[in-house]
């Protein structure tokens, strides 16, 4: 059982890490663009009004997602209850695994929005709406 308890709680730490963090990234972006803290990739780097819309989609997107993980790592963890420690071990590497493909794939999502709203050189594209054209 203790086995259980701690692989238990390993596997919540990036549900709620992707909670914790996509709440404040939704929030507040950091301050400066840097390469050490925050989501970045070469296009939310281009300047601020890329970095920051880059943290509120991505925040909201982690946020979403630490909010599924959630119910789904804690229900997977109930089902192997009282199993033998290689079980839980083998379950917990999946849980784990399947968590880290959601952490990574969250990525693309984000780049497909910067890449819609920003050109190349991170400036806002113009949409038809903008123009005071119909779309």
């Amino acid at each position: 059982m203790e086995f259980w308890l701690f692989m238990f709680i390993m596997n919540l730490i990036a549900p709620v890490v992707m909670i914790g963090f996509g709440r404040h990234f939704s929030r507040n972006a950091p301050k400066k663009i840097n390469s050490y803290y925050g989501y970045r990739t070469s296009m939310s780097k281009k300047n601020y009004d890329t970095w920051d819309f880059a943290h509120r989609h991505f925040g909201r997107t982690w946020y979403i997602a630490g909010w599924i993980l959630l119910p789904l790592t804690v229900g997977t963890m109930l089902l192997f209850i009282g199993k033998s420690e290689s079980c839980i071990g083998s379950a917990s590497f999946l849980v784990i695994m399947a968590q880290a493909v959601l952490l990574v794939a969250s990525i693309i999502p984000t780049e497909i929005a910067l890449r819609k709203r920003f050109d190349k050189d991170g400036n806002k594209k113009i949409t038809p709406d903008e123009q005071g054209e119909p779309s």
